[in-house]
């Protein structure tokens, strides 16, 4: 399968997007940073994801990729130009995941060295009885690289956005802990902290003490290493939370076995072209989307859809890349390649909206674009406090390095993405694709749900459902001759019982002097009956009429059979319910949600599929361009709707409606046109839908209700002197990794 990094493409008329990579973002204010230097260029609207470090980038005429590339730049920041869409290395994930390994490995290595250092300045500076003569050298020598070089990412971070202007989270853990550092290099040098014989004791809050022998290097120390933990937690479970689409990426197969001139070869997935034949064996993985052209087997499409239970395929069939066929030899002629197969594009469809921002999540990126100069002008104001209250410069520089160091909004800028990525991903593994982080917003006020008949609640294929036989009659003689006489028109409704007599009774026989007369019927010589199925006139006995009558009452096409003159059976024919209906229904009302039944079919079908599943409300008898009406007349009625349909009928009515659910096995119109897209033809997977989209909806409130609350509860808290900076610094670190662990939760959604 090709990679779901774009290149620059055109999507109307006047605006070409792309996707950039950006490096050096350490918060949720850098993103912000970079986001708004982009939107200040003319014709250019961009949105920057702190967690995916990806920027989505729509620009006009006059702007080109490398403009967009120096904008970042000049912002303080790295980005690279997209690379071409290239075929999935044979090994590993590419160069791009081989980066991250590294860069996690570079800073589990410095995050390591740091604690290793750190413990024991902070024992030393906690536990009196550890303090021996001279100990406070002993600290200053472990607490300079760490602050030094274990901090060196925050210092460097924090002096590319002072040359640039500006101030982010880095700059506040820099300037807190230099801040603490220096102190305690100018109280060891200039001061009493450097006598021998020196004592010190740990505060959980700020106390008065004499500054010229107060030492903070366990402050120092303590909060970089906290901090790098947060860090590198906060990297793994960025990464576990891209784990789903990654796995997704990483289903297609590698190469395939090719027909050409009639031999197998072997060759890369990346060389099919559209037409060409290809063979899969038992056990494999079907290379690309196709049709079936030779063979009969079963397809596993769990890893696609979540369905368990392997799908029955033969010539004529379509196939999804990516499923392992499960039985047979099957041959396959490509009809989608590369970057159009299902299988990239759920894996666009999953970037797209891990990359998108809810509206929440602009209101927080807002904020932490202010909140950064806001606590440094808190923190300066705390000394300045402090100093003017008590006189106790130690005091009010304590106070001020705690408002630093426990304000960093780390937590506001991972609230929204780490949600929206796990709840993505674990949509994509249960056959569900949320087309952006807006669309969650939509499903908690959706009250109404239009479901479409055919294809959606039905199977959208004519099957013979009963068999009235005259009394004496046998059943299965009256389908072996009926079948027979059907297998040979190409009529839906003939098609639906010669496939449900061959179910039943298998071989059916010989067909002679067949004949279809428009409207009414066929007939023909079976085993040596005339043999007549269809409309056409001929007397019923009495307890046929009556089962005609409660056929057509019950919605279902009623179809006579006679031969030698003689009624002898009525067979019911419809457009069968799927098993699985009733229940998606019942999930749905469970929901709050009131189902509508809306259908171009007649109002008696309607009504008889609509008792069948346990739905009040019927819409019949509509044209497409009715669907759409139907829509909005409830939405003035006051009703938000959702629509869920699969048809090119049902693609207007699924963009009008308020969040639109597009079965996947339905047409590419329906699919661009909804918001979500149900990958299984299941029904009751729009109620699964909603409900991962709610709960996911709710887990990014949840964050950013803790993260919000946490900052507006702890700045107070360190500023009133109750904070020791490295408890600060613990509490911070503990705020980003509390809000990852909590999307993480949603892996286990089911």
């Amino acid at each position: 399968m090709t990679s779901t990094t774009s290149e620059p493409r055109q999507t109307d008329g006047t605006t070409t997007q792309v996707e950039l990579l950006v490096g050096g973002m350490t918060c949720a204010s850098c993103a912000a940073r970079v986001e708004k230097k982009l939107n200040r260029m003319d014709g250019v609207s961009a949105t920057v994801n702190y967690a995916t470090e990806k920027a989505k980038v729509s620009y006009g005429p006059g702007v080109t990729v490398p403009d967009l590339i120096a904008t970042v730049v000049k912002t303080g920041y790295t980005a690279e130009e997209p690379p071409p869409p290239e075929p999935e290395p044979e090994e590993g994930t590419g160069e791009s995941a081989e980066g991250r390994d590294a860069e996690s490995a570079a800073l589990r290595q410095r995050l390591l060295v740091s604690v290793a250092l750190a413990v024991p300045v902070v024992l030393l500076a906690m536990v009196p009885a550890l303090q021996f003569t001279n100990w406070q050298w002993l600290s200053l020598t472990l607490a300079a690289p760490v602050v030094v070089w274990g901090g060196l990412p925050f210092h460097r971070a924090a002096w590319t956005n002072l040359r640039h202007g500006a101030a982010t989270m880095d700059t506040l853990v820099s300037v807190g802990t230099l801040a603490a550092f220096g102190w305690s290099l100018w109280a060891l040098f200039f001061g009493d902290a450097g006598m021998a014989g020196m004592h010190d004791s740990f505060r959980l809050t700020v106390s008065r003490a004499e500054g010229a022998s107060s030492i903070y290097l366990e402050v120092a120390s303590g909060v970089v290493a906290l901090i790098l933990l947060g860090r590198y937690l906060e990297a793994r479970s960025k990464r576990r939370a891209g784990a789903a689409l990654r796995a997704l990426m990483e289903l297609g197969a590698k190469d395939v076995t090719v027909l050409r001139e009639g031999r197998e070869t072997r060759v890369p997935v990346s060389s099919l072209a559209v037409g060409d034949r290809f063979v899969v064996r038992p056990g494999e993985k079907i290379a690309t989307d196709g049709t079936v052209t030779e063979g009969v087997s079963a397809v596993d499409a769990s890893m696609l859809t979540g369905e368990s239970v392997p799908v029955d395929v033969s010539p004529g069939d379509r196939v999804t890349g990516a499923t392992v066929n499960a039985g047979g030899r099957l041959v396959v002629e490509a009809t989608r390649v590369g970057a159009d197969t299902q299988l990239a594009r759920m894996a666009r469809l999953v970037e797209d909206a891990q990359n998108g921002k809810a509206q929440v999540q602009r209101l927080a990126d807002r904020i932490s674009a202010v909140f950064v100069p806001v606590v440094i002008l808190i923190a300066l104001g705390t000394f300045g406090v402090w100093l003017g209250v008590t006189g106790d410069t130690a005091a009010a520089f304590t106070a001020a390095v705690a408002v630093l160091i426990i304000a960093c909004p780390c937590a506001l800028g991972l609230a929204t993405p780490t949600a929206l990525m796990v709840g993505t991903g674990r949509g994509a593994q249960l056959g569900i694709l949320i087309k952006g982080p807006e669309v969650l917003e939509s499903t908690r006020r959706v009250d109404t749900v239009l479901l479409d008949k055919t294809g959606t609640v039905t199977t959208g294929r004519m099957t013979l459902q009963e068999v009235h036989t005259a009394f004496g009659e046998d059943e299965k003689e009256v389908l072996r001759l009926a079948g027979a006489l059907e297998h040979a028109s190409e009529h839906p409704v003939a098609r639906a019982i010669a496939a449900g007599a061959e179910e039943r009774v298998g071989t059916l026989p010989p067909v002679e002097h067949f004949e279809n007369v428009p409207g009414r019927g066929v007939r023909g010589r079976v085993e040596g009956h005339d043999v007549v199925v269809g409309r056409l006139d001929h007397k019923l006995f009495e307890e046929l009429v009556a089962a005609r009558a409660m056929t057509e009452e019950a919605g279902r096409t009623a179809v006579a059979v006679s031969w030698d003159g003689r009624s002898r059976a009525v067979l019911a024919v419809a457009d069968a319910v799927k098993d699985t209906s009733a229940e998606a229904v019942r999930e749905l009302r469970s929901l709050g949600l009131t189902p509508v039944l809306l259908t171009g079919d007649n109002r008696t079908v309607a009504e008889a599929v609509a008792r069948e599943v346990g739905i009040d409300e019927v819409i019949a008898e509509v044209l497409p361009e009715d669907k759409v009406e139907a829509v909005r007349r409830l939405q003035r009625e006051g009703r938000t709707v959702a629509m869920v349909g699969d048809g090119v009928n049902d693609a207007a009515a699924l963009a009008t409606a308020d969040l639109g659910l597009a079965l996947g096995t339905g047409t590419d119109a329906a699919i661009e046109a909804g918001d979500l897209t149900l990958v299984r033809g299941d029904l009751r997977v729009a109620a699964d839908a909603i409900r991962l989209s709610r709960k996911t909806l709710a887990t990014i409130k949840g964050n950013l209700v803790w993260a919000f609350g946490y900052n507006v509860a702890a700045l107070p808290l360190a500023a009133a002197g109750l904070l020791n900076p490295m408890i600060a610094g613990a509490a911070m670190a503990f705020s980003s990794v509390f809000v990852v662990t909590n999307s993480l939760r949603l892996r286990r959604f089911a």
